[in-house]
């Protein structure tokens, strides 16, 4: 199961939303959230330029998107 597949069924999910997917297969709509790799807070999001990274309040530092932890829940 790759990131962009539906938790469900394992189809591919389809963008419906800057946060959100959803999966034509099994009809199922999806959140994203997304959370600090070290502490799990959520954080919050951060756009420059086309260029998208976040920050974590609670280890109050800016983390990238690759270091993200990102999380499907079903609406």
């Amino acid at each position: 199961m790759t990131p962009q597949d539906c938790p469900k069924c394992h189809a591919e999910l389809e963008r419906s939303g800057e946060l959100k997917r959803h999966c034509e297969s099994c009809n199922s709509d999806f959140n994203i959230e997304i959370t600090c790799h070290q502490c799990g807070d959520v954080l919050q999001r951060l756009k420059a330029c086309g260029a998208v990274s976040f920050w974590c309040n609670n280890c109050n530092e800016q983390k990238s998107k690759s270091t993200a932890v990102y999380t499907f829940i079903e609406q």
